[in-house]
């Protein structure tokens, strides 16, 4: 049999308080929608992928989608209901005997062990359904909100999506409710468990991540989820940085010591072209448009193109601002925003053409001011919105957009600013530039990624840092610095 994977994409965002439907909004860098598609695209059991969107939408999306999914076989409009959508998909389909997963496209984060497990599961079974344990203790309430039970939270589940059937199942599930007057049902499995009693229905074992976008805080949920997914994949050996990047050619601006120096370094081990600039070095001021434009292009005619930007050069002044002199004020956001727009500006039509990365560095503190820091705070704040505006309005050019968000590290800027600090408490500047390189030989854009000692163990051998092994750690950390 055939397996069709069906994504239900006919939300209209009213609890995001959005003027477009809530799988159009962007999350690292793609929308909700593409990031949903693109999992069932990428998973060997599905044959074809059928998207059921949101009445007016069916050009929009087909003009997004394009030809980047190929299992993409069939756009449609849904229905005014989820079970009126599932009645357009069975009609859609027609007569055929297949496998079908149904899934709400505002679940993005789905695992291919979650389809896989489902199609697995309809060789033995009529209809499957995605879920996961109660957390929490559920309680049954009357008309007056007062408890008249709890029930036993062992046996009580969560459910997710997809739902996977046999199409005969369910359109003889929906053929049967159509006779039924009172017919109400909140999901698929519902209306089979209702009208089907006879058949099965299979529990398959979602994951905590497979969240609805539902609310303003999913959002930010997602972004987080996505984040911690990227740095989980795209991790790699000095040996596997080598085979991704080698030959191709990095510009490191702020490359004279620090993190810019590391990332300089593991360049070259990885067999990349290094061009590097630092105000100490080579004289270039990374505010000045002009420098920008020449030493790009300098960088092109020796080798050919420019696949990478690197900018980690910044300047950290602490105390109140009330007693900042005009000329510390006028450097700090020289350097810390208008020189990554500069360096964006002259960078766009260079990484147009390779398809290449644009990478930023911001602290911990864009997340919230800090005292004495309000220039720095506020400037690296800014550079993580240009990140992820430059994502969005660059991602049909091919460009990826990302900003490395690391602790603090052990770095001349920093010791300049802080005296001498325990070497335990500091992240090491190799492991920031090693994150740094493996970011750009992934293919993630619009991303922030946290880079914590917690997250990483390193070994230090001939060609760079590996042993990278921890799990990714949720939490503020504290404040870093380049």
């Amino acid at each position: 049999m055939r397996t069709y994977g069906v994504v239900l994409a006919g939300g209209v965002g009213s609890r995001l308080g959005l003027s477009v439907p809530k799988q159009m909004i962007k999350v690292a860098g793609k929308t909700i929608l593409e990031h949903t598609v693109a999992a069932f695209n990428a998973a060997p059991e599905i044959d074809e992928v059928i998207v059921m969107v949101t009445p007016g939408w069916t050009e929009r999306v087909a003009t997004l989608l394009d030809s980047h999914y190929p299992k993409v076989s069939q756009i449609l409009e849904g229905g005014s209901t989820r079970n009126e959508t599932t009645r357009r998909v069975v009609d859609a389909l027609g007569d055929i005997e297949c496998k079908i997963l149904l899934h709400d496209a505002v679940r993005p984060l789905l695992d291919q062990r979650i389809i896989a497990e489902c199609v697995d599961a309809l060789d033995n079974f009529g209809a499957v359904d995605v879920v996961i344990p109660s957390a929490d203790t559920i309680v049954t309430v009357d008309d007056e909100d007062v408890i008249t039970h709890i029930p036993n939270r062992s046996r009580l589940r969560r459910g997710q999506t997809p739902q996977a059937f046999r199409l005969s199942v369910l359109r003889n599930a929906y053929e049967r409710a159509v006779e039924d007057p009172y017919f109400n049902a909140s999901d698929d499995c519902g209306v089979v468990l209702k009208y089907r009693p006879d058949v099965k229905i299979k529990c398959v074992l979602g994951a905590e991540h497979n969240i609805k976008v539902t609310y303003p805080v999913d959002l930010f949920i997602a972004d987080k989820l996505f984040q911690l997914a990227s740095e989980s994949s795209t991790r790699r050996t000095p040996e596997q940085l080598h085979s991704a990047l080698a030959g191709l050619t990095i510009v490191v601006l702020g490359g004279s010591y620090g993190i810019g120096a590391e990332v300089a370094r593991l360049a070259r081990d990885a067999g990349m072209n290094v061009v590097a600039h630092g105000r100490s070095t080579t004289g270039l001021h990374v505010q000045d448009s002009d420098s920008l434009a020449k030493a790009l292009d300098e960088a092109v005619a020796e080798f050919g193109s420019v696949d990478a930007v690197v900018l980690t050069a910044g300047v950290l002044h602490v105390g109140p601002l009330a007693e900042a002199t005009d000329e510390l004020v006028n450097e700090s956001i020289a350097v810390n925003y208008t020189a990554p727009v500069n360096v964006a500006r002259a960078s766009f039509r260079h990484l147009k053409a390779s398809g290449g990365h644009l990478l930023f560095f911001t602290s911990s503190s864009y997340t919230r001011g800090r005292e004495n820091y309000a220039l720095y705070s506020s400037t690296k704040a800014a550079v993580v919105n240009l990140t992820q505006a430059l994502s969005e309005e660059w991602s049909a050019s091919g460009i990826h957009v990302n900003v490395i968000n690391p602790e603090r590290t052990n770095t001349p800027m920093r010791q300049q600013a802080f005296g001498t600090e325990p070497p335990d408490t500091l992240l090491p500047a190799a492991l920031v530039a090693q994150a740094a390189l493996e970011m750009i030989a992934s293919e993630a854009t619009g991303l922030v990624i946290d880079v914590r000692r917690e997250q990483r163990s390193a070994t230090h051998r001939p060609g760079g840092v590996a042993g990278i092994t921890d799990e990714a750690v949720f939490g503020e950390a504290e404040e870093s610095q380049l």
